[in-house]
């Protein structure tokens, strides 16, 4: 039996997000005064009372709107409530039933689909008093809330896990997904990448750059491996980031990138690695995150018999110390390569999880300190003698030498140049310390 899914759906600025923060006790979603921030379905898993369910939080709904982006966030919804278990429709306790609420609950009649209605800042009698007239909706009583002061939630918590169909407590949760973040700076097709993986336009699509704005989960089983996709907001220089949206919206990339296990980096075949796409990766680097290098839009770049390999090494060139990254080149409009992206993150979240006996690395160690012995400094000679890895993901060599703190740092990166010209890592940033023996 699968997680059960509760969707949240209603007209922008009725605090979904806030509410999907509130269950969630963390701000996963991003709030603002602005209606619409919300675009994107956001998924995340809550536990209430010993019961877990997958919760989806929604763009704001404006029925018969003429907009692209709001006919698009329909769309989305609908696929949420077509998934959904349960729907949870919110509502303003304090503006009362618009027109916008009665097109919405229409629509929740036609699909059917078990409904639960959520009048939100209710936050106090007199908000509780006059909220009758939601009656008029057809979805039953309401269930009083406010999702910024935490009034009701419990109590709503309660009532959804009671209408739920349940996990048996003995099925365990699955802990072995891979969870990948796609990564890039705005319009490099990344929501479109993840829609072509997950085979459904699970993420919003348009030409307009900056589109997403929260970072997104989607699951996706592929080669009898579960991984969980994390779509995040095309991250922009910090000077164009005028918006405090916009800020908050690379923090969450931030955050993504550090609860990731292997991260997409997604450039634009066209327009080649800029300085941008590099930023990006030294962001996931800083991180001690795993990476792939995906080259998107290859359909449009103009080929020769040699025009991928010429391609590699101009970004090799560019990327230096960084120069381990695999790269894959793609087409996420025609899907060419975009599975196997997920192949090479598999491999280099292998590679991320290797580990190397320790005789191994003191024989490796003998050999490389025989090809070149580390400078002596302030006239004193310098011994390494041992070489262990204490941790994976990322890994981590220590190295037990007379005089750490005088080992160059040309001698370090020496080290660390053999270490994966032996053993590999690719795409897999790792560390090299030294301690006192």
């Amino acid at each position: 039996m699968t997680m059960p899914t509760v969707a949240i759906i209603g007209r922008p600025n009725v605090g979904k997000s806030s509410l999907f923060n509130r269950f969630l006790q963390r701000p996963l979603a991003v709030v603002h005064e602005q209606p619409g921030i919300t675009r994107d379905r956001n998924y995340a898993t809550c536990d209430w009372g010993g019961a877990s369910f997958c919760l989806v939080d929604t763009g704001g709904l404006v029925p018969e709107s003429q907009d692209l982006l709001e006919q698009l966030i329909w769309d989305q919804t609908e696929f949420a409530v077509n998934e959904a278990d349960l729907v949870l429709l919110v509502v303003d306790s304090q503006t009362g039933v618009d027109p916008a609420d009665r097109g919405i609950a229409r629509r929740l009649h036609q699909s059917a689909r078990n409904c639960l209605l959520v009048a939100n800042k209710a936050d106090n009698e007199l908000a509780e008093s006059e909220t009758y007239e939601f009656l008029a909706l057809g979805l039953g009583d309401p269930v009083l809330i406010s999702a910024t002061a935490g009034r009701g939630i419990g109590e709503l918590l309660d009532k959804i896990v009671s209408l739920l169909p349940l996990r048996p407590p003995d099925e365990a949760v699955d802990e072995s997904c891979i969870k990948v973040a796609v990564v890039g700076r705005p319009n490099v097709g990344k929501s479109s990448f993840i829609n072509h993986l997950a085979g459904q336009p699970r993420l919003l699509v348009t030409p307009i750059s900056g589109t997403t704005r929260d970072a997104v989960d989607t699951p996706l089983e592929f080669g009898g491996q579960k991984y969980i996709l994390i779509d995040t907001a095309g991250l922009r220089r910090k000077y164009k980031v005028h918006e405090n949206i916009e800020f908050y919206s690379v923090l969450r990339t931030e955050r993504a990138i550090d609860r990731c296990d292997v991260a997409i980096v997604l450039i634009d075949g066209v327009d080649g690695l800029t300085t941008h796409d590099q930023h990006v990766l030294d962001m996931v680097f800083s991180c001690r995150r795993s990476a792939v290098l995906a080259v998107n839009k290859w359909d449009l770049v103009e080929k020769e018999t040699s025009t991928a390999d010429q391609y590699s090494k101009a970004i090799n060139a560019i990327l230096a110390r960084n120069a381990f990254l695999p790269v894959i080149y793609v087409s996420a409009l025609t899907g060419q390569r975009v599975h196997k992206v997920l192949t090479l993150v598999q491999e280099v979240y292998a590679e991320a999880s290797k580990r190397i006996p320790t005789p191994r690395l003191n024989e490796f160690l003998q050999k490389a300190v025989r090809r070149h012995q580390p400078p002596a400094r302030q006239g004193k000679h310098i011994k390494i003698s041992y070489i262990v890895q204490t941790e994976i993901q990322p890994p981590t060599f220590v190295l037990f030498a007379n005089q750490p703190r005088l080992i160059a740092k040309s001698y370090i990166a020496y080290l660390s140049n053999e270490i994966r010209r032996e053993y590999g890592f690719a795409g897999v940033p790792f560390r090299v310390k030294f301690k006192k023996k």
